[in-house]
This record gives C-alpha cells, structure tokens and sequence, in this order.
C-alpha cells in the first residue's frame, strides 16, 4: 500500500465529489442583493429562467424559487439531508407540519426515511443591505433496514456545536466545527437522529468544518477505521501543503482514512469541509429525490408519492416563508418549539 495519504485531487465543481455513504454535497454561495418588501431581490429577474435558475448571474441564482429563492416543496426517501448555514436563513416547512427558520451557523439534520415533502426558502431580509447566503448540504444514504424510518428532523443551534480552537507552535489557529463525529480536544459531540447511519458507532461518520489561519499548520488525524473513506473539500483560500504537496486551487482531496495528514496553510486564510464514514456496502438505486437499494423499491416510491404525497402539504402556498422577524425558532411535528440558546 502507498505511504502517500493522498489518494487523488479532483477540481470542485456545483456538487462535489463524494462517496459511500454521502452521496451528494452541494455548496451555495450566494451575493444577494438588498431584499424589496417581499423578501425577494431587489433587482431585475430579466435573464433568468424564473424556477429553473443556477445561473449565479450577478453572483447569485433564484434556484426553483419564483419570488424568494429557494426550493419549494419537494419529496425525498432514503436517505437524510444535513444543511449547514454559514451566512442567511433558510425557511424550512415539511409535510409533517413542522417547521423552522435557521441559519448563521445552524445546522439541520433531517431524515427523510419513508418519506417527507419540504421547502427550504432563502428570505432576504435586509431592505438596506446586501444579503449573503452560504450554505452546504450535503446528502447522507441510509442503510437499507432504516431507509422506511419515520421521518425526523432535529436542529443542532450554532452555540451548541463542538468547536475546538487548535494552536500550532506559533500561536496560529485552526478552528474545528464537529457537527458529526468526534474530535478529542472538541466538547461533547452531538448526537446523530437514531436511524442515521452516523449514529452507529462503528460507522465513523464525521463532517467537520475547519479554518486555518494565514500560515497555520494542523494535524488531521486518523480516522477510527482504516474501512473509512475520507474527503476534504479545499474552497477557500490562496493555497496550502496538504501531507507535503502544494494545493494551489480549490479542489476535492480524497485521503486514506488510517493516515494523519499535515494542513499547512498558506497566506491567506483557508477554510476545509470534511466528510468521512465506512462505506454502507450496499446498492444504492437513486431518482432524483428518491434513494432506494433497487429499482423497484425506486417505482414504488414514486407510486407512494403519488398515492399519499407523504403526508400532504399542509401549507397555503408550495414555498413559504416566514415573515420578517429574523428570530431563528424550530417548530416540530408535535408542536414542540425551541430556539437558539434556550
């Protein structure tokens, strides 16, 4: 076996380059302008493909929205989503009838499993300001004795994710966020929801953020299994060393789970995401937003759907928002409210 921790280095491109078990990441980055008095762009929609629009025109996409960007209700099986909102809110409402309004650094975790419809809505807020939207979400597969799990979302608040603060012999940091996963010098990690394949503990699931200051050097360590498959996203920064090879462009590192690798930054700050897990091993047969083991579970999905509509859509319109207070809240299906530091 190689001694080179690297297993390849691929260009990121609009969803990035994942494997068993994620299966999808996505990273938005989005300069919204000032928002008109519908939390919508306050600026011309001429040009774009209003419902279909990934244009970034402008540096910025509507996506299916129509008036407020985002993604009106549609159904997924099979598998969970993870979104992390570094910059903006989104609106999240589901056909369990929850709902939730989170962001600046929240973290919501949901499964899917026999099926949910959902929305999730930028509304733009600031009528004075330009609103910045960032966001990741990344796709996690379930396994196939948990894909019919009852649905479930739970939020993890930005003040309640690990976070450790890690000092080279220069004084230079690295700042490591653990939303799943465990890293020693972080607090007590958070507890994945009970069907995730994250929640097994011999899965070694981790998705982390991390961010090296201009010149900071870190040690990633092993991952707990050597079955482990391991990717770190490089998308921002001017450059950095990863176990002694110069990055120069952003890009997808695959790295051998059982190797600790050495992150020198360069010049600029740089920021990392980190997705790892044992692969699940099973076959995986993927429509759109259906993900099942095989084809006819895929059909029979699509036939429940249209039978059930997983519920059905409580809401009065297919992508709605949540008014101009910005309070972040989370408004689960048995009507139990919660918010950021409480």
């Amino acid at each position: 076996m190689s001694s080179d921790p690297i297993i390849a280095i691929k260009p990121l491109g609009f969803t990035w380059d994942t494997v068993d078990p994620f299966l999808f990441c996505a990273y938005h980055d989005d300069a919204y302008p000032v928002a008109n008095a519908h939390m919508a762009p306050q600026a011309s929609l001429a040009g774009r493909d209003i419902g279909q629009d990934f244009s970034r025109k402008d540096g910025w996409s509507m996506y299916h929205g129509r008036t407020v960007p985002g993604f009106p209700s549609h159904p997924h099986r099979g598998f969970e989503t993870v979104t992390i909102v570094r910059k903006g809110l989104i609106d999240h409402s589901d056909s369990l009838g929850a709902r939730a309004r989170f962001g600046q650094g929240d973290v919501q975790w949901l499964t899917a499993g026999r099926g949910v419809v959902h929305s999730e809505m930028f509304p733009l807020l600031n009528t004075a300001a330009p609103n910045p939207l960032e966001l990741f979400q990344i796709w996690l597969n379930l396994p196939a004795v948990n894909k019919m799990a009852a649905p479930y979302f739970t939020m993890f608040w930005a003040d309640r994710i690990p976070r450790a603060t890690l000092a080279d012999g220069d004084g230079r940091e690295t700042e490591v966020a653990v939303i799943a996963g465990q890293l020693p010098s972080a607090n007590t990690p958070l507890a994945a929801p009970p069907a995730s394949w994250a929640a097994q503990a011999d899965a070694d699931v981790a998705i982390w953020t991390l961010r090296m200051a201009p010149g900071a050097r870190w040690t990633l360590p092993p991952a707990a299994s050597a079955a482990t498959r391991r990717h770190l996203y490089f998308f921002k920064g001017g450059s950095v060393s990863i176990a002694g090879q110069p990055v120069q462009q952003h890009g997808a590192i695959e790295l051998r789970g059982d190797a600790s690798v050495e992150l020198l930054n360069g010049e600029s700050e740089s920021e990392f995401l980190l997705l790892q897990g044992c692969p699940i091993g099973e076959p995986v047969a993927q429509h759109g937003p259906f993900v099942m083991n095989t084809r006819a579970e895929i059909m029979q999905a699509f036939a429940d759907y249209q039978r059930t509509q997983f519920g059905g859509w409580p809401w009065p319109d297919s992508a709605p928002v949540h008014g101009r207070d910005p309070a972040r809240f989370a408004r689960h299906p048995d009507g139990r409210e919660e918010q950021p530091g409480h």
